[in-house]
Order: C-alpha cells, then structure tokens, then sequence
C-alpha cells in the first residue's frame, strides 16, 4: 500500500479542508491510503514511513506558515542529511486569503515549500492545467484555496467548493505517482 503524508497548518479552516479534498483523491485510488497531520504534530519518522509528503500551508505575507516551515527545519532537516528522503514523492498546496483570486502571494508560497522538498531530492507531482478544477483552483505547482473574500471577510466554510476538484485531482495524481514509485531507488 502506498502512504501519503499530508502535513499541513491551518488558521480559518480552508487549508484543513483542502487537505481533506486531497486525502480524498488519494483515497480513491486503490492500494494507496491518506494520513493527515498538523504540522506541529508530524514527525521525521512520519515522513520516513511513507511513499510521499504532501505540504500544504495558508499564505503568510507571501510565505508558508511558519509552523509548516518548523516542521521542514526540526523534522526534515536531518533527513536532507542522510539523503533518506531521496526519491519519495513531494507535492504543494496552499490556501490564501485577501486580494487577487486566490490572495496574493500564494505561488510564493506554493514555490517556497517546492524548493524545499526539490532540496530533500523528492520527485515533484505538479497539477497540470488539463487537470479537472484546475480553472478554479489550480495553478500549475499544485492546487490553491482561497478562505476569505477580497473585503478580507471569512468565506462561510472555510473554501469555496469549486476550488474542491483540483484538489481532488491532485491528491489522485499524487498517489498514481507514489504507487508507481513505492520501492524504487533513484540514488545507487
């Protein structure tokens, strides 16, 4: 069976319910199971049992969150050094809030959790535009939710639905991928 870890933090909600979406695409995929933690909460060994690591973070100013960018230092970290990462599957998603359609800054912040895992040696799953809900919700490093209106109101729900299938399709080609790789070594 292959796992995916999604490790994720959250402020209003949307960023969580993004995680569900892609654990559900994950899920409805056979052989392959979702496990969803709070950043604050996953560990090096979380990442080291499974076949991929799916970040997921609100926008801050334009950056990750920071509990997100704690996990990647404390709990990542150490992993970089031993390469014991290499070759496992990554993937982004991130949820903004304000102005512009997704609130600004959310391909920083997409980008900035990319790298991070490009420095662990991970293979990258990005989310295609030909992928279902990329028009609402896609942007070509991974899906992006919005969790508040422009006027800086909550949106009820914390993410508005149409933004709910490219996450879905996200977390179908993640676990594609992870399953696909699941036992390979890409480093002799």
């Amino acid at each position: 069976m292959a796992e995916i870890l999604i490790v994720y933090a959250t402020d209003h909600k949307g960023t969580h319910k993004m995680a569900e979406k892609i654990a559900a695409g994950v899920e409805s995929i056979e052989g392959c199971k979702a496990i969803l933690k709070l950043a604050e909460e996953a560990t090096s060994e979380d990442v080291l049992a499974a076949d991929a690591l799916v970040l997921g973070s609100p926008v801050h100013m334009g950056c990750m969150d920071w509990r997100v960018k704690k996990f990647i230092d404390q709990q990542c970290g150490g992993l970089w050094m031993g390469d014991e990462v290499v070759g496992k599957v990554g993937a982004v998603f991130a949820c903004g809030s304000g102005f512009g359609n997704a609130g600004e800054g959310s391909e920083l912040t997409l980008l900035s959790m990319l790298n991070n895992l490009c420095e662990l040696g991970m293979v990258m799953v990005p989310l295609p535009k030909s992928a279902p809900g990329y028009a609402k919700g896609g942007a070509h490093w991974g899906p992006y939710g919005r969790a508040h209106n422009e006027d800086l109101t909550p949106i009820a729900g914390g993410l508005p639905e149409e933004r709910s299938e490219a996450c879905i399709q996200h977390g179908k080609n993640i676990a594609r991928v992870a399953q696909a790789l699941k036992g390979q070594k890409l480093m002799a």
